[in-house]
Protein backbone atom coordinates (compact mmCIF):
# COMPACT_ATOMS: atom_id res chain seq x y z
CA UNK A 1 0.00 0.00 0.00
CA UNK A 2 1.27 3.21 -1.05
CA UNK A 3 0.41 5.42 2.44
CA UNK A 4 1.04 2.35 4.82
CA UNK A 5 2.66 4.02 6.95
CA UNK A 6 -0.28 6.69 6.83
CA UNK A 7 -2.69 4.14 8.29
CA UNK A 8 -0.41 2.85 10.57
CA UNK A 9 -0.49 6.09 12.20
CA UNK A 10 -3.72 7.20 11.47
CA UNK A 11 -6.88 5.75 13.03
CA UNK A 12 -10.42 6.36 13.63
CA UNK A 13 -12.89 5.16 16.63
CA UNK A 14 -16.20 4.27 15.81
CA UNK A 15 -17.20 4.23 19.29
CA UNK A 16 -15.89 7.46 20.04
CA UNK A 17 -18.74 10.77 20.31
CA UNK A 18 -15.92 13.12 18.83
CA UNK A 19 -16.94 13.73 15.01
CA UNK A 20 -15.24 11.51 12.84
CA UNK A 21 -13.42 13.98 11.11
CA UNK A 22 -12.03 15.47 13.97
CA UNK A 23 -10.62 12.63 15.09
CA UNK A 24 -8.93 13.03 11.52
CA UNK A 25 -7.20 16.15 12.14
CA UNK A 26 -6.35 15.71 15.64
CA UNK A 27 -4.63 12.37 14.66
CA UNK A 28 -2.91 13.84 12.04
CA UNK A 29 -1.73 16.78 13.76
CA UNK A 30 -0.05 14.28 16.58
CA UNK A 31 1.39 12.26 14.00
CA UNK A 32 2.85 15.76 12.70
CA UNK A 33 3.94 17.32 16.12
CA UNK A 34 5.30 13.66 16.63
CA UNK A 35 7.14 13.77 13.65
CA UNK A 36 5.67 10.85 12.41
CA UNK A 37 4.62 13.07 9.30
CA UNK A 38 7.25 15.24 8.20
CA UNK A 39 7.24 18.67 6.09
CA UNK A 40 6.18 17.85 2.60
CA UNK A 41 5.15 13.95 2.85
CA UNK A 42 2.38 13.37 0.56
CA UNK A 43 -1.20 11.84 2.43
CA UNK A 44 -3.60 9.36 0.96
CA UNK A 45 -6.25 10.95 -1.06
CA UNK A 46 -10.05 11.57 -0.43
CA UNK A 47 -11.35 8.45 -1.93
CA UNK A 48 -7.96 6.60 -0.21
CA UNK A 49 -8.81 7.88 3.04
CA UNK A 50 -12.75 6.98 3.14
CA UNK A 51 -11.76 3.34 2.13
CA UNK A 52 -9.14 2.94 4.37
CA UNK A 53 -10.58 4.70 7.28
CA UNK A 54 -14.47 3.63 6.49
CA UNK A 55 -15.44 7.36 6.79
CA UNK A 56 -17.59 9.66 4.33
CA UNK A 57 -15.74 11.50 1.92
CA UNK A 58 -17.64 14.53 3.38
CA UNK A 59 -15.80 13.57 6.51
CA UNK A 60 -11.99 12.94 4.16
CA UNK A 61 -12.82 16.23 2.94
CA UNK A 62 -14.27 17.99 6.11
CA UNK A 63 -11.08 16.72 8.19
CA UNK A 64 -8.49 18.17 4.86
CA UNK A 65 -10.69 21.73 5.10
CA UNK A 66 -9.47 22.02 8.71
CA UNK A 67 -5.94 21.29 8.25
CA UNK A 68 -5.54 23.24 5.37
CA UNK A 69 -7.31 26.21 7.36
CA UNK A 70 -4.57 25.60 10.09
CA UNK A 71 -1.56 25.47 7.72
CA UNK A 72 -0.80 22.34 8.00
CA UNK A 73 -2.06 20.59 5.40
CA UNK A 74 -1.40 22.08 1.43
CA UNK A 75 -2.52 20.85 -1.59
CA UNK A 76 -1.58 20.88 -5.44
CA UNK A 77 -4.24 20.30 -7.97
CA UNK A 78 -3.56 17.20 -9.89
CA UNK A 79 -0.40 15.68 -7.20
CA UNK A 80 -2.67 15.54 -4.12
CA UNK A 81 -2.14 16.72 -0.39
CA UNK A 82 0.55 16.84 1.82
CA UNK A 83 2.42 18.14 4.91
CA UNK A 84 2.94 21.64 4.70
CA UNK A 85 4.27 22.74 8.06
CA UNK A 86 5.65 21.08 10.94
CA UNK A 87 5.91 23.91 13.15
CA UNK A 88 2.35 23.13 14.75
CA UNK A 89 2.14 22.19 18.16
CA UNK A 90 -0.77 20.80 19.89
CA UNK A 91 -0.53 22.04 23.54
CA UNK A 92 -3.27 19.59 24.96
CA UNK A 93 -4.56 16.28 23.92
CA UNK A 94 -7.78 15.47 25.90
CA UNK A 95 -10.12 13.04 26.29
CA UNK A 96 -13.79 13.53 27.84
CA UNK A 97 -15.70 10.95 29.62
CA UNK A 98 -19.70 12.24 29.85
CA UNK A 99 -22.30 9.99 31.58
CA UNK A 100 -24.50 10.62 28.59
CA UNK A 101 -25.33 12.73 25.46
CA UNK A 102 -27.81 15.58 26.54
CA UNK A 103 -28.72 19.40 25.41
CA UNK A 104 -26.49 20.80 28.00
CA UNK A 105 -23.94 18.43 28.27
CA UNK A 106 -23.68 20.01 24.44
CA UNK A 107 -23.46 23.21 25.99
CA UNK A 108 -20.74 22.42 28.43
CA UNK A 109 -18.87 20.47 25.71
CA UNK A 110 -18.95 23.38 22.80
CA UNK A 111 -17.95 25.72 25.60
CA UNK A 112 -15.06 23.80 26.86
CA UNK A 113 -13.26 22.95 23.60
CA UNK A 114 -14.46 27.26 22.30
CA UNK A 115 -12.25 28.24 25.02
CA UNK A 116 -9.43 25.82 24.83
CA UNK A 117 -9.40 26.70 20.93
CA UNK A 118 -7.85 25.10 17.85
CA UNK A 119 -4.80 23.65 19.32
CA UNK A 120 -6.45 21.47 21.32
CA UNK A 121 -7.20 17.91 20.76
CA UNK A 122 -10.45 16.50 22.05
CA UNK A 123 -11.54 12.83 22.29
CA UNK A 124 -15.27 12.66 23.40
CA UNK A 125 -16.46 9.29 25.01
CA UNK A 126 -19.58 8.49 26.00
CA UNK A 127 -20.45 5.80 28.64
CA UNK A 128 -24.52 5.95 29.57
CA UNK A 129 -23.96 5.58 33.47
CA UNK A 130 -22.85 2.44 33.31
CA UNK A 131 -19.71 1.50 35.50
CA UNK A 132 -17.91 -1.08 33.66
CA UNK A 133 -18.16 0.78 30.62
CA UNK A 134 -16.66 3.78 32.30
CA UNK A 135 -13.68 1.31 33.33
CA UNK A 136 -13.18 -0.08 30.31
CA UNK A 137 -12.75 3.51 28.14
CA UNK A 138 -10.67 4.54 31.00
CA UNK A 139 -8.54 1.43 30.64
CA UNK A 140 -8.70 2.24 27.19
CA UNK A 141 -7.39 5.58 27.18
CA UNK A 142 -4.76 5.22 30.00
CA UNK A 143 -1.62 6.66 28.10
CA UNK A 144 -1.02 9.58 25.61
CA UNK A 145 -3.64 12.36 26.76
CA UNK A 146 -2.70 15.30 28.73
CA UNK A 147 -6.16 15.38 30.57
CA UNK A 148 -8.69 13.46 31.61
CA UNK A 149 -12.42 15.50 32.32
CA UNK A 150 -14.71 13.79 33.61
CA UNK A 151 -18.16 13.92 34.49
CA UNK A 152 -18.85 11.01 37.18
CA UNK A 153 -22.60 9.84 37.30
CA UNK A 154 -23.60 6.69 37.41
CA UNK A 155 -26.14 4.54 37.43
CA UNK A 156 -24.58 1.91 39.81
CA UNK A 157 -21.09 0.94 40.83
CA UNK A 158 -20.13 4.71 41.25
CA UNK A 159 -19.11 3.54 45.10
CA UNK A 160 -15.99 2.09 43.39
CA UNK A 161 -15.33 5.06 41.11
CA UNK A 162 -12.81 6.92 43.23
CA UNK A 163 -10.63 3.90 43.55
CA UNK A 164 -10.18 3.85 39.76
CA UNK A 165 -10.11 7.69 39.13
CA UNK A 166 -7.12 7.73 41.56
CA UNK A 167 -5.35 5.17 39.50
CA UNK A 168 -4.85 8.55 37.72
CA UNK A 169 -1.93 10.76 38.13
CA UNK A 170 -3.74 14.02 39.46
CA UNK A 171 -1.57 16.25 37.09
CA UNK A 172 -3.87 14.86 34.54
CA UNK A 173 -6.86 14.53 36.45
CA UNK A 174 -10.10 16.88 36.28
CA UNK A 175 -13.35 16.62 37.27
CA UNK A 176 -16.84 18.01 36.11
CA UNK A 177 -20.26 18.60 37.12
CA UNK A 178 -19.72 16.81 40.43
CA UNK A 179 -17.40 15.81 43.44
CA UNK A 180 -16.93 12.36 44.74
CA UNK A 181 -15.77 11.36 48.23
CA UNK A 182 -12.27 9.41 48.43
CA UNK A 183 -10.78 11.11 45.24
CA UNK A 184 -7.06 12.07 46.59
CA UNK A 185 -4.35 15.06 45.79
CA UNK A 186 -4.47 17.95 43.75
CA UNK A 187 -6.55 18.67 40.50
CA UNK A 188 -8.63 21.13 39.14
CA UNK A 189 -12.47 20.54 39.87
CA UNK A 190 -15.84 22.38 38.75
CA UNK A 191 -18.58 21.61 39.82
CA UNK A 192 -22.33 22.15 41.19
CA UNK A 193 -22.67 21.28 44.95
CA UNK A 194 -26.80 19.68 44.26
CA UNK A 195 -27.94 19.72 48.13
CA UNK A 196 -27.09 23.40 48.93
CA UNK A 197 -27.74 24.46 45.22
CA UNK A 198 -31.75 23.58 45.23
CA UNK A 199 -32.35 24.39 48.86
CA UNK A 200 -30.88 27.77 47.78
CA UNK A 201 -32.66 27.97 44.25
CA UNK A 202 -36.42 26.83 46.21
CA UNK A 203 -35.34 29.83 48.45
CA UNK A 204 -35.45 31.93 45.49
CA UNK A 205 -38.70 31.10 44.35
CA UNK A 206 -40.15 30.97 47.86
CA UNK A 207 -42.84 34.11 46.88
CA UNK A 208 -43.80 31.85 44.51
CA UNK A 209 -44.16 28.63 46.15
CA UNK A 210 -46.40 30.33 49.18
CA UNK A 211 -49.18 29.02 46.88
CA UNK A 212 -49.21 25.61 47.36
CA UNK A 213 -49.10 23.58 50.43
CA UNK A 214 -47.64 20.52 49.03
CA UNK A 215 -43.94 20.31 47.25
CA UNK A 216 -43.30 17.14 45.21
CA UNK A 217 -40.27 15.79 43.64
CA UNK A 218 -39.79 13.05 41.07
CA UNK A 219 -36.75 11.47 41.93
CA UNK A 220 -36.67 8.10 39.59
CA UNK A 221 -35.52 5.05 41.90
CA UNK A 222 -32.83 3.93 39.56
CA UNK A 223 -31.26 7.10 38.30
CA UNK A 224 -27.53 8.77 38.02
CA UNK A 225 -28.95 11.89 39.44
CA UNK A 226 -27.13 12.86 42.71
CA UNK A 227 -29.41 11.90 46.01
CA UNK A 228 -28.03 15.04 47.51
CA UNK A 229 -30.70 16.75 45.21
CA UNK A 230 -33.33 15.01 47.99
CA UNK A 231 -31.92 15.73 51.37
CA UNK A 232 -31.58 19.47 50.02
CA UNK A 233 -35.51 19.78 48.90
CA UNK A 234 -36.34 17.39 52.50
CA UNK A 235 -33.87 20.48 54.07
CA UNK A 236 -35.98 23.39 52.96
CA UNK A 237 -39.48 21.53 52.74
CA UNK A 238 -38.87 20.89 56.66
CA UNK A 239 -37.74 24.66 57.35
CA UNK A 240 -40.07 26.40 55.61
CA UNK A 241 -43.00 23.69 56.92
CA UNK A 242 -44.09 22.47 53.41
CA UNK A 243 -45.31 19.56 53.33
CA UNK A 244 -42.94 17.06 51.03
CA UNK A 245 -42.96 14.29 48.84
CA UNK A 246 -40.28 12.48 47.09
CA UNK A 247 -42.31 10.20 44.46
CA UNK A 248 -40.32 7.67 41.97
CA UNK A 249 -43.37 7.83 39.27
CA UNK A 250 -44.82 10.94 38.11
CA UNK A 251 -47.16 8.51 36.20
CA UNK A 252 -49.16 6.84 38.93
CA UNK A 253 -48.64 10.05 41.02
CA UNK A 254 -51.90 11.41 42.77
CA UNK A 255 -52.08 14.86 41.29
CA UNK A 256 -54.08 17.85 43.00
CA UNK A 257 -54.60 21.09 43.12
CA UNK A 258 -52.35 22.90 45.97
CA UNK A 259 -49.41 21.10 44.83
CA UNK A 260 -46.00 22.11 42.82
CA UNK A 261 -43.86 19.79 41.68
CA UNK A 262 -39.95 19.50 40.74
CA UNK A 263 -38.91 17.46 37.90
CA UNK A 264 -35.46 16.62 37.25
CA UNK A 265 -35.74 14.18 33.97
CA UNK A 266 -37.19 15.79 30.80
CA UNK A 267 -39.97 12.72 30.14
CA UNK A 268 -41.22 13.08 33.57
CA UNK A 269 -41.60 16.74 33.11
CA UNK A 270 -43.71 15.49 29.58
CA UNK A 271 -45.99 13.37 31.72
CA UNK A 272 -46.24 15.62 34.35
CA UNK A 273 -47.89 18.65 32.06
CA UNK A 274 -49.69 15.79 29.25
CA UNK A 275 -51.36 14.79 33.10
CA UNK A 276 -52.32 18.33 34.37
CA UNK A 277 -53.63 19.54 31.18
CA UNK A 278 -55.88 16.16 31.14
CA UNK A 279 -56.97 17.09 34.61
CA UNK A 280 -57.64 20.87 33.65
CA UNK A 281 -55.91 22.05 36.70
CA UNK A 282 -53.86 25.64 35.74
CA UNK A 283 -50.58 25.72 35.90
CA UNK A 284 -48.89 28.29 37.76
CA UNK A 285 -52.58 28.89 39.71
CA UNK A 286 -53.93 25.64 41.14
CA UNK A 287 -50.86 23.56 40.15
CA UNK A 288 -47.12 24.42 39.96
CA UNK A 289 -44.11 23.12 37.82
CA UNK A 290 -40.32 23.53 38.27
CA UNK A 291 -37.83 21.98 36.14
CA UNK A 292 -34.20 20.99 36.47
CA UNK A 293 -31.71 22.37 33.76
CA UNK A 294 -32.10 25.30 31.60
CA UNK A 295 -33.23 24.62 27.81
CA UNK A 296 -34.35 26.74 25.04
CA UNK A 297 -37.79 25.48 24.89
CA UNK A 298 -38.76 25.95 28.42
CA UNK A 299 -38.70 29.75 27.66
CA UNK A 300 -41.91 28.62 25.27
CA UNK A 301 -43.75 26.02 26.31
CA UNK A 302 -46.94 26.81 28.79
CA UNK A 303 -45.65 30.67 28.43
CA UNK A 304 -42.52 29.46 29.96
CA UNK A 305 -41.16 26.86 32.44
CA UNK A 306 -39.97 27.71 35.75
CA UNK A 307 -36.47 26.36 35.84
CA UNK A 308 -33.35 25.91 38.30
CA UNK A 309 -30.22 25.31 36.82
CA UNK A 310 -26.63 25.81 36.61
CA UNK A 311 -25.01 27.95 33.98
CA UNK A 312 -23.48 25.06 31.84
CA UNK A 313 -21.52 27.35 29.45
CA UNK A 314 -19.50 29.13 32.42
CA UNK A 315 -18.86 25.57 33.15
CA UNK A 316 -17.29 24.32 30.18
CA UNK A 317 -15.37 27.61 30.04
CA UNK A 318 -13.77 27.69 33.42
CA UNK A 319 -12.72 24.13 33.31
CA UNK A 320 -10.54 25.38 30.00
CA UNK A 321 -9.74 27.96 31.82
CA UNK A 322 -8.33 26.25 35.11
CA UNK A 323 -6.09 23.70 32.58
CA UNK A 324 -4.81 26.53 30.34
CA UNK A 325 -3.38 28.15 33.54
CA UNK A 326 -2.40 24.46 35.13
CA UNK A 327 -4.89 25.22 38.11
CA UNK A 328 -5.84 22.34 40.80
CA UNK A 329 -8.29 25.10 42.07
CA UNK A 330 -12.02 23.33 42.99
CA UNK A 331 -14.60 26.08 41.46
CA UNK A 332 -18.34 25.94 42.81
CA UNK A 333 -20.97 26.57 39.93
CA UNK A 334 -23.93 27.94 41.62
CA UNK A 335 -27.37 27.74 40.72
CA UNK A 336 -29.97 29.94 39.56
CA UNK A 337 -33.81 30.36 39.42
CA UNK A 338 -34.97 31.44 36.29
CA UNK A 339 -39.12 32.00 37.52
CA UNK A 340 -41.47 32.24 34.99
CA UNK A 341 -45.53 31.36 34.30
CA UNK A 342 -45.54 27.87 35.43
CA UNK A 343 -44.83 28.52 38.95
Amino acid sequence: MKHAKFFELIKVDEYSATPKYLQLTNAILKAVEQEKLKLGEPLPSINELSYELEISRDTAEKGYRRLKSMQVVGSVPGKGYYISSAGVRQKLNVVMLFNKLSAHKKIIYDSFASALGEQASIDLYIYNNDFSVFRKLLAKKKDGHSYYVIIPHFLEGGEKAHDLINALPKSRLALLGKMIPGIEGEFPAVYENFEKDIYRALEEALDLLSKYDTLKIVFPEYSYMPIEIVHGFNRFCQEYAFSAKVTHDIASEPLAAGEAYITLMEDDLVILVERILQLKLKIGEQVGIISYNETPLKKIILNGITTISTDFRQMGERMAQLILEGSREHVEIPFSLTRRSSL
